[in-house]
C-alpha cells in the first residue's frame, strides 16, 4: 500500500472527514487532499512533509514512525545511500583505463595507401607507353584502282506533296464556307468519317477508286475534285448522295 492510501484508510477508520482532520491539524484541506493523493510536492519539503506527518498520525491513531518510514523510502530525497552520492559526484567511481591505439591500424592504412600509388603509377605508365593505332595510307595504285562514286542526291518526300500526284488517285476536298453541313465519307469502300463539319473547316479525302459521300445542306460547302471546283451539289438543307471516280 502507497502511503497516500494509508492516509485516506486510517482517516477514514478514524470516522473523520476531511474537513475535520483539517481542523484538529491546522492543515490545508487542499494540501490534505493532495497528500491523501499521494502527492507531497507542496509541503515544502522533506522536513516539513515529516511534520505534517507526525501531526497528522496522532490524529487519526497511526504510529508516526510508520508514515514517516513510507515517506522516507517513497519520496524523500535525503535517504539516499551515502554511497549512491558518492558515486553521483565520482569520488568512489572507477577511473576510465586510457584506450591504448593499435599499431595495426595505422600499418594497416599505410600499406592501402601505397598499394594505391602503386597501382595509379603501373596505369599511368601503361597509358603512356601505348602506341597509338595508325591508319594506314592507300597507295597510289589503290587510289587509282579504286571505282569513282558520283554523289546520289535523295529527295525525301515531304507531309506537303499532294496526293492527287499519284496517277488514277481521286481527291476530294470539302470547304465548309457558308455554313455546317453533315456528311458520310466512303472511301474506296471504307466509311473514313461521319459527322458534322462546320463553317470555316476543310476536309480533304484521297482514294485510289472511288470516294462516296452523303451530304446534307450541300449548299453550305465548296467541293473541289481532282483540284477543279465543282457547281453547287445542292441547296440549303438539301441531302445529296454523290460517287467521284
Amino acid at each position: 500500500m502507497i502511503l497516500g492510501d494509508a492516509l485516506r484508510d486510517a482517516r477514514i477508520a478514524a470516522r473523520l472527514s476531511i474537513e475535520d482532520l483539517s481542523n484538529l491539524t491546522s492543515i490545508r484541506i487542499g494540501l490534505l487532499t493532495e497528500m491523501e493523493s499521494n502527492n507531497f510536492s507542496h509541503c515544502g519539503g522533506d522536513t516539513y512533509a515529516r511534520g505534517h506527518l507526525r501531526s497528522i498520525a496522532n490524529k487519526i491513531g497511526v504510529n508516526p514512525s510508520v508514515l514517516i518510514e513510507m515517506f522516507n523510502s517513497e519520496h524523500s530525497t535525503e535517504s539516499r545511500a551515502m554511497q549512491d552520492l558518492l558515486v553521483e559526484n565520482n569520488v568512489i567511481s572507477t577511473a576510465p583505463e586510457p584506450k591504448r591505439i593499435s599499431w595495426k591500424l595505422p600499418a594497416g592504412i599505410s600499406l592501402v595507401v601505397l598499394l594505391v600509388i602503386a597501382v595509379i603509377q603501373i596505369v599511368m605508365s601503361n597509358q603512356q607507353t601505348t602506341p597509338q593505332p595508325t591508319t594506314p595510307q592507300p597507295t597510289r595504285s589503290e587510289v587509282s584502282a579504286a571505282p569513282s562514286q558520283s554523289p546520289t542526291s535523295s529527295v525525301t518526300p515531304t507531309a506537303s506533296t499532294p496526293a492527287n500526284s499519284k496517277a488514277g488517285s481521286v481527291v476530294l476536298k470539302l470547304v465548309a464556307t457558308r455554313g455546317n453541313s453533315y456528311i458520310d465519307i466512303i472511301v474506296d469502300g471504307k466509311r473514313i468519317v461521319k459527322g458534322s463539319i462546320f463553317q470555316g473547316e476543310t476536309k480533304r479525302y484521297v482514294g485510289q477508286k472511288a470516294i462516296s459521300v452523303y451530304l446534307s445542306n450541300p449548299g453550305g460547302l465548296d467541293v473541289t475534285l481532282n483540284g477543279k471546283l465543282l457547281t453547287d451539289l445542292g441547296g440549303e438543307n438539301e441531302e445529296v448522295r454523290r460517287t467521284f471516280r
